[in-house]
């Protein structure tokens, strides 16, 4: 990779022969030539002219496009398809692998939280994470609201007014919407149309945390007839077209379609961010706030003991929601959330 990148870092200015750039890099002709051919494999569009080489002006879907400019500390593995990058990468952190991000165009067992079924088709932004990060297991949850920050992020910065409803579950638009717009979803309660879910992953002792892998599936590059009714997609919500020539696996911004490279690299820029260290780790839960739907409704949490009804009224480190009910303040650490109407009140 250290020849591609820097052929391509060569290229930026404009077209380069082979030879100059052969002598610009320190490597034989032939070695240019390798890697031009491995960088169109990986999805770069590297055209050959009169003047030279050219820079491919938007490089595809993969390992390489991926961490092409990535501003993280990510190596990056690309799989067309695979049964659970959560599985991939859970290998990988018992082998003893630290900050690697496992990416499939699409998988074929993906999971939810408590197993449920999640629906990864070709299209999405399917990521796991692997980090040892040196905190103690009760912080582990922060990673879990870290990723819901930096999905909902990378959902806006492609046009998508996301938002967050706790703990990690990334939507878009509202119940109220959905019932004005019942060709777009059902309004099942869950707060909006569904656009990412997050599964965290963890193993540790009592004192340190050993790995955590963390999830993330975006309904990015999706035709939103293929998910269940309660989830959208991106293309969905910028109103992409979905014949647009997708050779590359991106999208250009000009047309308000999916780029799902940029996306993949915006999330792993912004967990980086927040997790990387300890002043970022301190900017997750007000990150978290300034992004939620939840903070200031009603709602009802399923727990295992029982649920509770009452007003959001903050989440507390490592995560949990403070909820102001009838009996005073109590804090849920797990459950599932729903927000409440006036009528169900």
């Amino acid at each position: 990779m250290d020849t591609r990148r820097a052929l391509l870092d060569a290229l930026e200015d404009g077209p380069v022969s082979g030879p100059d750039l052969a002598e610009a890099l320190g490597v034989s002709r032939a070695a240019v030539w390798k890697a031009v051919e491995a960088l169109r494999e990986e999805g770069f569009v590297v055209e050959s002219t009169g003047e030279g080489y050219v820079a491919p002006a938007s490089p595809g879907y993969s390992a390489a496009g991926i961490e092409f400019e990535l501003d993280a500390p990510y190596a990056v593995e690309y799989h067309e398809r695979l049964s659970s990058t959560n599985d991939r990468a859970r290998e990988l952190a018992t082998a003893g692998a630290a900050d690697v991000a496992v990416v499939a165009d699409e998988q074929t067992g993906s999971r939810g939280r408590l197993d449920r079924e999640w629906v990864a088709p070709s299209g999405g932004v399917w990521v796991s994470i692997v980090a040892r990060p040196a905190v103690s297991p009760a912080r582990a949850p922060l990673f879990t609201l870290a990723a819901a920050v930096a999905v909902a992020d990378a959902c806006r910065e492609a046009g998508v007014d996301a938002h967050i409803k706790w703990p990690n579950d990334v939507l878009v638009g509202s119940d109220d919407a959905a019932e004005a717009e019942p060709d777009r979803s059902a309004a099942t309660g869950r707060g909006g149309r569904k656009l990412a879910g997050i599964l965290t992953e963890m193993e540790g002792e009592a004192d340190r945390v050993s790995w955590i892998v963390v999830g993330i599936g975006v309904n990015a590059d999706i035709d939103a007839a293929a998910l269940p009714a309660d989830a959208t997609s991106l293309r969905a919500e910028v109103g992409a077209d979905p014949d647009t020539d997708a050779r590359s696996g991106n999208r250009s911004e000009s047309g308000g379609e999916v780029d799902r490279r940029r996306i993949a690299a915006t999330l792993l820029e912004r967990f980086a961010a927040l997790t990387g260290t300890d002043d970022g780790l301190d900017r997750i839960l007000p990150a978290w706030r300034e992004r939620s739907s939840t903070l200031g409704r009603r709602v009802r949490v399923e727990t295992a003991t029982g649920p509770v009804v009452g007003t959001a009224v903050d989440v507390e480190s490592p995560g949990a929601l403070v909820i102001e009910t009838d009996e005073g303040r109590t804090r849920v650490h797990a459950g599932d959330c729903e927000p409440l109407r006036d009528a169900d009140d």
